[in-house]
């Protein structure tokens, strides 16, 4: 049973929140074994996307924008641009929601999101990554929607400077990032075009890692199938979901597929994409034609509500 609960612990650091283990000083590898599953976290981490497309080695990034204004340099964020955009074009935006994990790591530079990054942004948008406060194995998820507001509205208010459509923005969440699409699914504003939910949590109200970090309300809040019950959930901008068939995360389908009937219930526009025989992290882990076959279609589904013509 130890051992068990021990798989489930890496594979949540792993895929589920943020996946890689720091080594500094405070926490350093107790054994050699230890020592080795970080190596193969970090070097499964660092591996991008499966599917490529021209042009992502040539974007321009600025890089390490103090998004959230906390003098924190574990809290940054990184635009990928198009080359030679004129001051006129204002291409929209895809902002990348990562898993929790430490403050103390830097998701926004790990290859899965640096390459997501490089391919929207080739594929006709700006790709923006960001470092948040979404924690494991203590949740945190008021910190993470707190970041995951100031990021959007860095974005926004800075718009005219960075080349973007402040008005055309869509969210993307992975994993333990799913949570951080309720604000956007309870609010519904109009600059939030469309959401993406990549092997995420759609609801959290089964999940022992948040039971054990958040009251029932907060649970609750950032359950995104409580919004599917509102009179207006007509209004929730389209949502696009994966799941990967063979994921590896407790009670990860269940909330998927919960969330999944509940939206088809209330006749929303959702788009369900599933992996039969993808790992959680399909995107980078599981390199075959339907991981590049979905990415496809979610750069399609993100174009077409973004208003993307090409």
């Amino acid at each position: 049973m130890k051992h068990k609960m021990r798989i489930f612990l890496l594979l949540t650091m792993i895929f589920a929140t943020g996946m890689v283990k720091a080594q500094d000083n405070k926490t350093p590898p107790q054994t050699a074994q230890e020592q080795e599953q970080i190596r193969r976290f970090r070097e499964l981490v660092m591996r991008p996307v499966v599917y490529k497309v021209d042009g992502m080695d040539k974007v321009k990034v600025i890089s390490d924008l103090d998004y959230a204004k906390s003098g924190s340099q574990f809290r940054k964020m990184d635009v990928y641009l198009p080359p030679n955009l004129a001051k006129t074009d204002k291409p929209p935006a895809v902002i990348f929601i990562h898993g929790g994990t430490s403050e103390q790591f830097t998701p926004k530079d790990w290859g899965i999101y640096t390459s997501w990054a490089r391919l929207v942004t080739a594929s006709g948008m700006v790709g923006v990554t960001f470092t948040h406060r979404l924690g494991f194995p203590k949740t945190a998820l008021s910190e993470g929607e707190s970041d995951v507001n100031a990021a959007i509205n860095y974005i926004r208010t800075n718009a005219d400077s960075l080349n973007i459509h402040k008005d055309r923005l869509c969210l993307i969440a992975f994993s333990a990032g799913g949570p951080m699409l309720s604000t956007a699914m309870r609010e519904k504003p109009a600059y939030i075009r469309c959401l993406i939910a990549y092997y995420a949590f759609m609801d959290v109200q089964q999940s022992d890692v948040h039971k054990q970090s958040e009251t029932p309300e907060t649970i609750r809040k950032f359950s995104n199938i409580t919004y599917l019950n509102e009179p207006n959930a007509d209004k929730i901008a389209p949502l696009f979901i994966t799941r990967a068939g063979q994921d590896e995360i407790p009670t990860m389908n269940d909330s998927i597929d919960r969330f999944i009937q509940a939206a088809i219930a209330k006749n929303l526009a959702i788009t369900i994409v599933n992996h039969p025989n993808g790992s959680h992290g399909f995107d980078n882990r599981n390199d075959d034609e339907r991981s590049r076959e979905i990415i496809r279609q979610t750069i399609f589904f993100m174009k077409k509500h973004l208003g993307i013509t090409k």
